[in-house]
């Protein structure tokens, strides 16, 4: 096992401590544990490495979205901006105070995922309809 000096943020540290205590296990195990849990789940994840800037979180459904990385924004959002309403790539980079190249990744996504997309983006629509809110 290869050793690993770690410098923990002093209430990280208490936190964690009181956590492993909570299920029997020291610190050092109980962080071994997390990590462990974490790259576990990287490995698992649906991020597609041709699109760095866009990442997949799960809804409180468990589905996966497909979001612009370090903005939180749905890529359909994005879409529905610039196919729905018909405005510019720039025109949504500003609304969202974002890069260009962000905006125009955002939409090669959409590109390569359409069909993904193009469902959620109906489903929502069907949703809308059936509440009563749209035509």
């Amino acid at each position: 096992m290869a050793r690993y000096a770690l410098n923990l943020p002093i209430a990280l540290k208490q936190e964690a401590s009181i956590l492993a205590k909570s299920q029997g296990v020291s610190l050092n195990q109980f962080i071994l544990w997390s990590v462990s849990e974490r790259v576990g789940s990287l490995r698992q994840s649906l991020d597609d490495i041709n699109f760095p800037q866009i990442t997949y979180r799960r809804e409180v459904d468990g589905s996966p979205t497909p979001r612009v990385r370090g903005f939180g924004i749905r890529v359909k959002v994005v879409v529905g901006y610039i196919n729905g309403w018909g405005m510019s790539l720039q025109e949504v980079a500003d609304e969202f105070d974002m890069p260009l190249k962000t905006v125009t990744q955002a939409m090669a996504f959409y590109e390569a995922h359409r069909f993904e997309i193009d469902a959620d983006i109906e489903a929502d629509r069907q949703f809308t309809i059936e509440a009563g809110y749209g035509k």
